[in-house]
């Protein structure tokens, strides 16, 4: 489950990094303990733009059926094993894919001494993730959920989950690809080596807290 992260990167610099144009207005701000339904980044695919698009999304995709977007807080996550045949996710999954700008983000473990937090992160994150529209004109709103997988490698000893991280060369094929099976496949073992897991405070835990010194490094606690 990804059910923390960052992002802090401007709307200039991830306008420029996805060649995508700026919905936002430049409004984004740095953000160091994104919660569910809470606004956050996403690369889409634009008609009206003909190309790609940065939005801002509400964090929790919500059914287009769905009285209300109270749904959404649930739908943070999307598995891959079902993101492909869900009634929630399976027509975003097909028509509606988005990259997911992220800083690193947060997972929990049990220890000896209580829950220790900690972060992963590594330059350039990205998460692959689905998208939805919920009204007209003033009353549009985007949302979004973020594709999670089986945890591998060392990320193992830290969750048993974790979002599915997308390296450059496969952001253009995540957007656009017609056959979307495919897609569902792990981080090259190179890629997840780069991926840095770090011990932080226990700050975190409160969604009112954010700033920088939540991601920094603490003495980690010992493990069962």
């Amino acid at each position: 489950m990804c059910g923390r992260y960052a992002t802090t990167r401007s709307s200039a610099d991830l306008s420029k990094l996805f060649e995508a144009f700026d919905e936002t207005q430049g409004g984004l701000e740095a953000d160091y303990n994104v919660a569910p339904t809470d606004p956050v980044p996403i690369v889409r695919v634009s008609a009206s733009r003909d190309g790609r698009a940065l939005s801002l999304a509400r964090w929790g995709l919500v059914p287009p059926w769905a009285a209300d977007l109270r749904a959404g807080a649930r739908m943070i996550n999307a598995r891959a094993e079902t993101v492909a045949t869900s009634k929630v996710f399976q027509s975003a999954f097909a028509q509606r894919r988005c990259l997911v700008p992220a800083d690193g983000w947060y997972e929990w473990t049990r220890t000896a001494q209580g829950k220790q937090p900690y972060y992963m992160n590594r330059p350039d994150l990205v998460f692959g993730g689905i998208w939805n529209v919920r009204g007209t004109g003033a009353d549009r709103l985007i949302t979004c959920s973020i594709i999670t997988m089986p945890a591998l490698g060392p990320l193992t000893r830290v969750h048993d989950r974790m979002p599915l991280m997308l390296a450059p060369d496969r952001w253009e094929e995540w957007l656009l690809a017609t056959q979307s099976e495919a897609l569902l496949t792990p981080p090259a073992d190179e890629y997840l080596s780069t991926v840095e897991i770090r011990p932080v405070g226990s700050a975190v835990g409160n969604v009112r807290n954010d700033g920088p010194e939540l991601i920094a490094a603490v003495e980690e606690q010992t493990l069962f």
